[in-house]
């Protein structure tokens, strides 16, 4: 089974360079040396602000993306719990107290939804990995702790993950 992972990991990665060699320069992702984890792990280095998708034993898509502000970063293992495009939004009660003119639910695709055009669900929905309207905000220490990503960049992710995929969040 690993072997078949790998086998379908390295066709993956020979896709994205060779086959459509203008994808990872005119998309905000880089095929980068990466080692240490699983293929089909998702590792986020929230002090590097960049979020690494493994795609074999040696390489993994890096993605540029927002984390939590001071405070509200997180550190863990988690996994994908669910897969949605175009989300609704309903602000947790935090963040509510922080901002109490928000709505109670923000439709999904509409300008101000903060989960742009995909989330994918960690730990009972409390994080999220997502996109944002808001792409000045990749780069920074930005959120309530959720990941945040350009939305071309969520829905290159979302199509390569699935329920279950796991999630590791590094310091």
């Amino acid at each position: 089974m690993i072997a078949l992972w790998s086998r379908a990991a390295g066709l993956l990665l020979a896709a994205f360079i060779f086959v459509v060699p203008g994808i990872s320069r005119a998309e905000t992702h880089t095929v980068v040396e990466f080692s240490g984890f699983e293929p089909g792990t998702i590792v986020v280095k929230t002090n590097e602000r960049q979020l690494y998708f493994t795609v074999d034993s040696s390489h993994a898509l890096r993605f540029p993306v927002g984390v939590g502000r001071a405070g509200m970063t997180w550190s863990g293992k988690a996994r994908v719990e669910g897969k949605y495009l175009r989300p609704a939004w309903a602000p947790p009660q935090s963040i509510r107290r922080d901002n109490p003119r928000l709505p109670g639910v923000i439709p999904g695709g509409a300008p101000n939804n903060p989960m742009g055009q995909a989330a994918l669900t960690l730990r009972g929905g409390e994080y999220a990995i997502h996109g944002t309207n808001r792409p000045e905000s990749i780069g920074g220490f930005v959120s309530y702790g959720c990941i945040r990503m350009h939305n071309s960049d969520i829905l290159e992710l979302y199509r390569l993950v699935h329920v279950g995929t796991p999630v590791i969040v590094l310091d």
